[in-house]
């Protein structure tokens, strides 16, 4: 039977995909970041981020109760979440800098960003360095969703080094 909820956790069916279900979540998030940018202004992109990482405890959540299991890899929504996130910090930079958001032709337009944004996200993801494996502890929704989001935060950690750095 079809459930809408179970449906939208696991992204809109891309987490039923029977192989690297986080990682073609984590393409799904980078559609979402994409999205968000695309308005053009601050407050949707952090009304958006912001919505996305609600609907990701509760949906998450729920697909958890769906199917009965623990932290279910085809539940993806929490990926999908985070991406933005993880560019978070830089989109910030950049508005800061220009005072407009960057478009989304300049974000995709430098595939080293997006490369190394997504590969640092799945890397923290996979490999779990604390406190991201433990945050996993907490309930439902929360563990599910809250592991991704310290990994964006690592993420925004190693941009703003590489930033400081002289990397842009």
């Amino acid at each position: 039977m079809f459930d809408l909820r179970l449906w939208i956790a696991q992204g809109f069916g891309v987490g039923r995909i029977p192989f690297g279900p986080g990682t073609f979540g984590s393409v799904a998030g980078l559609g979402w970041f994409a999205l968000l940018i695309g308005s053009g202004k601050l407050w949707i992109f952090i009304a958006g981020t912001l919505a996305g990482i609600v609907l990701s405890v509760w949906l998450c959540g729920e697909g958890e109760k769906i199917l009965k299991q623990k932290d279910p890899g085809s539940v993806v929504l929490d990926e999908i979440a985070a991406m933005p996130v993880c560019f978070a910090g830089w989109v910030w930079l950049q508005w800061r800098t220009a005072g407009i958001l960057p478009s989304v032709e300049k974000v995709f337009g430098s595939w080293t960003v997006i490369l190394l944004v997504f590969a640092a996200f799945r890397f923290f993801d996979i490999v779990k360095p604390w406190p991201i494996k433990q945050s996993q502890a907490l309930p439902g929704g929360w563990g599910i969703t809250v592991d991704d989001l310290i990994a964006a935060l690592y993420v925004n950690v190693l941009l703003a080094i590489l930033v400081a750095t002289g990397i842009k």
